[in-house]
């Protein structure tokens, strides 16, 4: 055997940025449509999934949905007109609790009247929004020099104040900022707050991701606390950074040669979604890890080639790398390349596995190896995030 002819797709080196994916037609079938945009919906109008959620999270029934986004769409669109009509004397606006009754604030008694006969609730306010809005402003400016314990600040407009949040007993530290921008203390709330903002971030299968600053392979699949991946994309310890150089998580499992499978962990800014990347603008929701036979259509996604389908050719196969065995594989007739390593492998919505090499490449065509997913779940007593186990 020519085991020139073989070698491990493997770590891709990092470049300024993430290869440029190749657009693809979408595996994932069709997408949602968006909701109607008409001025009385119906449920109908509105995606199952928005009209679920707010039922789950504001407890309402369907009822209540229909005519709380009635009334929102209603809102809208007058908080527009007076805006506009009031300038300097409008002070914002905001719905009440139960989504039913649009207040408005007003610097200008004369005003009030306007507002009610507009439907809406007057509210008299010593400072118009604007005013406030130029306040935040100088915040912004200064926002560099603010104390650690200042974790943000925002405009109120049913307390028509500046809010500043500040860790417990770190109050004054919010009214240095306060003073040293020159926004006069009455126009000022300052607030104690437990808020410790993060960025956040989805794990989706495909996506690239940097090793140690210095390679770069793909998510295969999320899995409760992080992802799987290949195993020769790191070894136990090895740092990852998103696409986006944020830092990611930690190899803490890693086996190559002999199998290629990894399982990364992931840090609080990161959130393991159950979806792969089709690189079309869209996702592939993954539903379970159920193995399809030899013979089966299969599609991987990974983030120098982006998305590649083909079939299932052999289960259970041996490939002889440059770097080592690794048995137990799957052979595909499925391209791949560089980078490519540690990609998702899916049939429908079912997740298969992880891209561990092959040969030939995305032009000429290939054949292309993945680990099966099942065995790495196994090994580390992992939780597939599925679309079943994340409502």
């Amino acid at each position: 055997m020519d085991r020139r002819r073989w070698a491990a797709i493997g770590v891709m080196v990092a470049t300024v940025g993430a290869a440029a994916a190749v657009t693809l037609p979408s595996f994932a079938g069709e997408k949602t449509a968006s909701p109607g945009e008409g001025a009385t919906p119906t449920n109908g109008d509105l995606a199952p999934e928005v009209v679920d959620a707010m039922r789950r999270d504001l407890s309402l029934t369907a009822e209540q949905v229909t005519t709380r986004i009635r009334t929102e769409r209603w809102a809208t669109g007058m908080v527009s007109e007076l805006r506009s009509e009031l300038g300097a004397d409008y002070g914002g606006s905001w719905l009440g609790a139960d989504g039913r009754t649009l207040n408005v604030a007003v610097a200008d008694r004369a005003a009030t009247e306007r507002v009610r006969a507009a439907g809406a609730v007057p509210k008299l306010v010593a400072r118009g929004v604007g005013e406030l809005d130029a306040y935040k402003t100088r915040l912004d400016r200064a926002g560099g020099a603010a104390s650690d314990a200042v974790s943000g600040w925002y405009v109120d407009v049913a307390d028509n104040a500046l809010v500043v949040l500040a860790e417990t007993g770190a109050e004054e530290a919010a009214w240095r900022l306060v003073d040293r921008t020159r926004v006069p203390r009455p126009a000022v709330r300052v607030e104690a707050s437990a808020e410790t903002p993060r960025l956040l971030f989805d794990v989706r299968g495909g996506d690239p991701f940097i090793i140690n600053r210095a390679g770069r392979c793909s998510v295969g699949f999320s899995v409760v606390g992080g992802f799987v991946t290949a195993g020769h994309c790191g070894q136990v310890g090895a740092r990852t950074a998103g696409a986006n150089g944020i830092g990611q998580g930690v190899f803490r499992a890693s086996s190559f040669p002999g199998d290629d499978w990894a399982v990364v962990q992931v840090n609080n800014a990161w959130t393991p979604r159950p979806v792969v990347n089709d690189f079309n603008g869209g996702t592939v929701p993954v539903a379970g890890a159920r193995e399809v036979p030899v013979g089966a259509s299969i599609c991987r996604s990974g983030s120098t080639t982006g998305a590649r389908c083909g079939v299932v050719q052999a289960r259970n196969a041996t490939v002889r790398y440059a770097e080592g065995t690794v048995t137990g594989l799957v052979r595909t007739n499925v391209c791949a390349e560089r980078g490519d390593s540690g990609g998702a492998w899916i049939s429908g919505d079912q997740a298969q596995g992880v891209t561990s090499g092959g040969s030939g490449d995305c032009t000429r065509g290939g054949v292309t190896f993945f680990q099966p997913l099942r065995e790495i779940l196994d090994r580390n007593g992992l939780t597939l995030v599925t679309t079943q186990n994340t409502r």
